[in-house]
């Protein structure tokens, strides 16, 4: 999946921070840092990446990947945990 924006990009030397929890730019009290944190941790716990493309003045674009299932459960039939 990708998600793209036509903002101002992030700025480069942000680029290496942006996973990191609590890190933002805004202003104390507009937000707490946690979202890239939060989204990063669970595609990472679901073995996969996010990719970061954010050229300056040119929007920015995430994206998400995780690897295909090798089994797929039907939907409402609980896990076999002995597997």
């Amino acid at each position: 999946m990708s998600l793209r924006d036509t903002g101002r990009g992030i700025a480069t030397d942000h680029l290496s921070h942006i996973f990191e929890p609590f890190f933002t730019t805004k202003e104390v009290g507009k937000g707490t840092g946690l979202g890239l944190a939060t989204v990063h941790g669970i595609v990472e716990q679901h073995h996969g990446w996010v990719e970061v493309e954010s050229p300056p003045g040119k929007g920015r674009r995430f994206g998400f990947t995780c690897p295909a299932c090798s089994r797929v459960r039907p939907a409402g039939r609980p896990r076999d945990e002995s597997r």
